[in-house]
């Protein structure tokens, strides 16, 4: 177990990329609904091909330091549902946040490809089953990421 004054700098570390990890899930939600109503669907395609590729590296790192920040944290709490929980829910939010990932990237091509075959208008049905995936993935990686937090929340003692 940690002692006080070497948890507080990773208590530190833990709320930093924990707020990055959440904020920016917020943010590419209100990201996502200004660019639909401004952008032509070349130009969202190609913005959120480099908002993916740059937020990518920065989430995927904030996630992973607030997992194992959590974890080390937690080192010594006793194995109750609660962290059971947790755990799963971690393991979940990494696996849907992967797929996510891939996705993201394989929508990318496909957008691609039906505005460029379409003129403009993304019409292709494999783009909208496409859609659909990613949609249900965000909501995923987003009611994972509130569970874990309410989780770490009724961890803490």
């Amino acid at each position: 177990m940690i002692g006080a004054t070497a948890s507080a700098p990773l208590i530190a570390v833990h709320a930093l990329a924990a707020s990055i990890w959440v904020g920016g899930l917020v943010a590419i939600f209100v990201v996502a609904r200004a660019a639909s109503g401004t952008l032509e669907p070349a130009q969202r395609v190609e913005f959120f091909r480099a908002l993916g590729r740059s937020y990518g590296i920065v989430g995927s790192v904030a996630l992973l330091v607030a997992l194992a920040s959590g974890a080390v944290l937690l080192d010594g709490h006793p194995w109750d549902g609660l962290m059971v929980a947790a755990v799963v829910a971690a393991g979940a939010l990494l696996l849907a946040t992967v797929a996510g990932m891939a996705q993201a990237r394989a929508m990318t091509r496909l957008r691609r490809q039906a505005v460029a075959q379409v003129g403009g208008e993304p019409l292709d049905p494999r783009v909208r089953k496409g859609a659909i995936v990613a949609a249900i993935l965000r909501a995923c990686i987003g009611v994972l990421t509130l569970a874990l937090v309410v989780l770490g929340a009724a961890l803490v003692d």
